[in-house]
């Protein structure tokens, strides 16, 4: 069924199991929001929610995405309406294992003070909520938005990566430099003209790459779900999303470099410091989108397609 099927089409909606998942679904977040984390409770609180929602707020340059990508979450839902309405239910108990391991999860996570843990455990314990009420075909609907609510908890993980982000920017882009004939080197993050008198910058945090990377795998995901054939083109498209945003951000250090040399440290860091953040992200953009056009075509028919021509021509 269209997932733009009109609502009077679709079937009615099960009641007792909606009621069923919507009454444990409450439990499990009173849960979460009542012994969620132990790890500053003086500050943050018990409530892994609450958690998370200071830790995007104290970082809003690198997080501002990560509430649109819970909206995305609903949105997927709603665009599936169709399919789940008809899918066929049937209560499962591998669902029911899966929500009991999410909970234990939660609990390694509270004692050893690992918030993003129990954070985590929250999506796949209210995927297989839904796997234990509704059955294995209602689950399967439900990949999509249950991986990207995951992703939406767990990509504040990158913070951890910031340092090696930053060092392996300036160093690619040092090699980038020294290609066109633009004397630099790097000692740590920071980059500078090894002629002397020249360029010196530092790649700092805010340079380091992670806004980048949160933005790609953001972006990457539902364009690789909608518009890929296939689980590996879409697993592949994901994948490559990580260095293709390490590579946009290079490429931006580069220009910066670049400019520096040419024209001029001043310009290079007021002018078109800022302006390069927007030219980085257009790149991406169209990096990821080509790369997902490269993945989705048909290469099998296409060499075959080749071979029938060189026949005919031979």
């Amino acid at each position: 069924m269209s997932n733009n099927a009109d609502a009077n089409s679709l079937p009615k909606p099960d009641f007792p199991r909606l009621a069923i998942f919507a009454l444990a679904a409450l439990g499990g977040l009173w849960l979460y929001a009542r012994y969620g984390t132990d790890s500053a409770v003086a500050v943050e609180g018990r409530s892994i929610f609450n958690w998370v929602r200071l830790h995007w707020r104290l970082d809003p340059d690198n997080f501002r995405t990560n509430w649109a990508m819970l909206a995305m979450c609903v949105l997927a839902v709603w665009l599936d309406r169709g399919r789940l309405a008809a899918a066929r239910v049937s209560s499962s108990w591998r669902g029911t294992a899966v929500v009991a391991l999410s909970l234990a999860v939660h609990v390694i996570g509270f004692r050893s003070q690992l918030p993003r843990l129990s954070l985590a455990s929250t999506a796949t314990a209210l995927w297989g909520l839904a796997w234990a009420v509704w059955g294995w075909d209602v689950a399967k609907i439900l990949v999509f938005p249950a991986g990207y609510l995951l992703l939406s908890f767990t990509n504040s993980l990158l913070v951890e990566v910031t340092m090696p982000l930053r060092l392996a920017a300036s160093k690619f882009a040092v090699v980038l430099l020294q290609g066109v004939g633009i004397a630099a080197a790097n000692r740590g993050t920071v980059v500078q003209s090894a002629a002397g008198g020249g360029f010196t910058f530092d790649v700092a945090d805010a340079c380091s790459g992670l806004r980048s990377l949160v933005t790609m795998t953001s972006l990457a995901a539902p364009y690789a779900w909608y518009t890929l054939r296939g689980a590996w083109r879409k697993a592949a498209l994901f994948a490559l999303s990580v260095p293709l945003a390490m590579l946009a951000n290079a490429l931006r250090i580069f220009t910066l470099g670049v400019v520096a040399e040419w024209i001029g440290m001043k310009l290079a860091m007021q002018l078109y410091h800022d302006l390069s953040g927007y030219i980085v992200f257009f790149l991406s953009i169209i990096l990821l989108t080509t790369a997902g056009s490269v993945l989705n075509k048909d290469w099998k028919a296409k060499i075959c397609e080749f071979r029938q021509k060189r026949r005919l021509q031979g």
